[in-house]
C-alpha cells in the first residue's frame, strides 16, 4: 500500500492530489475545531463580546497581510521555480524572515498610534497587542517554503497539533466574558511552538537554513512582492474593512427601555462573517495547491473538471443555507440572540457561490497564462468599487450590517467578472501554454 502511495505521489497529478489533501486536512482541522469552539465562544461572550473579538481579529487580518506582504504568493512562486537550488532557498527564507520582522515592528507602532487616535479604540492597545503577538508569530511560519516545494505534510501535522492545543485550551479556560484574553494568549503560545518546529524541520530535513544576506537581497524581495501585497491588501477592503468600519460608526451603547445597553450589531456582523470565512477557507486549499501546479504544468483541463464537479454542490448548499440562515446561526452560536445574524449571512451568500471559480481564475489560471498582474488588478478594481460603495452608503445614511454585507458580495462578483473577461480575451494562451511542459 505504501509503495503504491509513493508511486502515486511521484507523478505530477499525484503530487497535486497529495498536497491538496494536506491543505484540506490543514483547513478542515481549522474548520472542525472552529465548529467545536464557536458555540463555546458564542455562549460565553454573547453578541457583544463576540463583536469585540471579531473587531480585534479583523484588525489582525490587516496586520497579517501587512507582515506577510504577499510573500505567500511571491516566495511560493520563487521557491517552486528554484526548488533544486539550496543556496537560493536559503537566501529566500532568510530575506523573507528579515522583511517580516521589520514589517511586524511597523505594524505594532501603527496599532499604538491608532489606539490613541480613534475614539472607539482608545484604551484597547493592551487587548489588541495580545492578538498582535500571536498574529506576528504566525506570519513568521515559512509556509511558502513548504507550499513551493509541494511538501505540505510536515507543516500540516504540526499546525493541526497546535490548533488542537488552542481549541482544548479555549474549551477548558474560557468560562467568563472577562476570559476573552485567553483566546489570543493560547494562539500566541501555539504559533511560537509552530515557528520553532518549522525552522528546525527546514534545517534538518530539507537542509534549508538561515544564511548571510545583503540589504539588496532584502529590498529586492520586498519590491518583488509588493505587487502581490497590493492585491491581497486590496482584498481586505471588502471583507475585514467592513467589520472595522462598523466598529467605528456604530455607537457602543444604544437606548432601550429607558436605559442604555451594549450594541449587539458588531456581534451579528462578526458571527455571519466568520461563517462566510469558514466556508471560503474550506475552498482555498484547492486554489492554493493548484497555484504551484498550474505554474509548472498548465493543466487547464483539470481546472474545468474541478469546477464541474464541485460548483453544483456549492450552489445547492448555498440555497439551503439561504432558506435556513437564521436557524443555522442560532444552532452554531448556541444562543437565540444570534438569530438576526442570519439576515447578514443571506446577503453574503453570493460570495460563497463564486468563491471557488474566482479563486481558481485568479493566480492559478492567470499566472500560468502569463497574466498574473490581472489577478492583482482585479482585486484592486473590486476594492476601489467597494470603497466607492462604502462612501455612498455613508453619505446617504444607509450604512448598516445588511448593506455592508451586500456591498461585499458586489465587490466579490466584480472581481470574478474581471478575471473571466481577461481569461476570455486571452483564451488563445490556454492552448499555447498547455503544451509548455508536455
Amino acid at each position: 500500500m505504501f509503495s503504491k502511495l509513493k508511486k502515486i505521489r511521484g507523478q505530477k497529478e499525484g503530487v497535486l492530489a497529495w498536497n491538496t489533501l494536506m491543505l484540506y486536512i490543514l483547513t478542515f482541522s481549522n474548520q472542525l475545531l472552529s465548529l467545536i469552539v464557536i458555540p463555546k465562544e458564542g455562549k460565553v461572550l454573547d453578541t457583544v463580546g463576540y463583536g469585540e473579538l471579531g473587531v480585534a481579529m479583523a484588525i489582525m487580518v490587516y496586520v497579517q497581510l501587512f507582515i506577510d506582504f504577499g510573500f505567500l504568493l511571491s516566495a511560493t512562486d520563487e521557491v517552486s521555480r528554484h526548488r533544486s537550488d539550496k543556496n537560493r532557498l536559503n537566501n529566500i527564507m532568510t530575506s523573507v524572515t528579515y522583511c517580516k520582522l521589520f514589517l511586524a515592528g511597523l505594524s505594532l507602532l501603527t496599532i499604538f498610534v491608532l489606539c490613541h487616535a480613534i475614539p472607539a479604540w482608545q484604551g484597547k492597545f493592551g487587548f489588541y497587542s495580545l492578538f498582535f503577538i500571536g498574529t506576528a508569530i504566525n506570519a513568521l511560519i515559512p509556509d511558502y517554503l513548504y507550499r513551493g516545494l509541494e511538501k505540505m505534510s510536515a507543516i500540516t501535522i504540526r499546525t493541526v497539533c497546535i490548533r488542537l492545543f488552542s481549541a482544548v485550551g479555549i474549551l477548558l479556560f474560557l468560562n467568563e466574558p472577562e476570559d476573552i484574553w485567553i483566546i489570543p494568549a493560547l494562539t500566541a503560545i501555539g504559533n511560537l511552538v509552530a515557528v520553532f518546529v518549522c525552522f528546525v524541520d527546514a534545517k534538518k530535513r530539507l537542509d534549508i537554513h538561515f544564511c548571510t544576506v545583503s540589504a539588496a537581497d532584502i529590498w529586492s524581495r520586498m519590491k518583488q512582492s509588493s505587487v502581490f501585497f497590493l492585491s491581497r491588501f486590496a482584498t481586505t477592503a471588502y471583507s475585514a474593512l467592513n467589520t472595522v468600519i462598523l466598529d467605528i460608526v456604530e455607537p457602543a451603547k444604544i437606548p432601550q427601555a429607558g436605559g442604555m445597553i451594549d450594541n449587539p450589531v458588531r456581534g451579528y456582523y462578526t458571527s455571519s462573517d466568520k461563517l462566510m470565512t469558514a466556508g471560503k477557507s474550506a475552498l482555498s486549499p484547492i486554489s492554493d495547491s493548484l497555484y504551484p501546479y498550474m505554474v509548472k504544468n498548465h493543466d487547464y483541463k483539470l481546472v474545468k473538471k474541478v469546477l464541474l464537479i464541485l460548483e453544483p454542490i456549492i450552489v445547492v448548499c448555498c440555497v439551503l443555507l439561504f432558506v435556513f440562515a437564521p436557524d443555522f446561526c442560532v444552532l452554531v452560536f448556541q444562543k437565540e440572540s444570534f438569530r438576526p445574524a442570519g439576515d447578514v449571512l443571506r446577503v453574503m451568500l453570493p460570495t460563497a457561490v463564486i468563491t471557488l471559480p474566482s479563486y481558481i481564475c485568479g493566480f492559478p489560471m492567470l499566472s500560468s497564462m502569463g497574466l498574473a498582474k490581472h489577478a492583482n488588478y482585479s482585486t484592486i478594481f473590486g476594492s476601489v468599487i467597494h470603497l466607492i460603495n462604502l462612501a455612498i452608503l455613508y453619505f446617504t445614511g444607509n450604512m448598516n450590517m445588511i448593506t455592508l454585507g451586500a456591498a461585499m458580495s458586489v465587490a466579490e462578483s466584480l472581481i470574478f467578472a474581471y478575471r473571466l473577461v481577461v481569461i476570455w480575451r486571452h483564451r488563445d494562451r490556454l492552448k499555447e501554454n498547455a503544451h509548455v511542459d508536455s
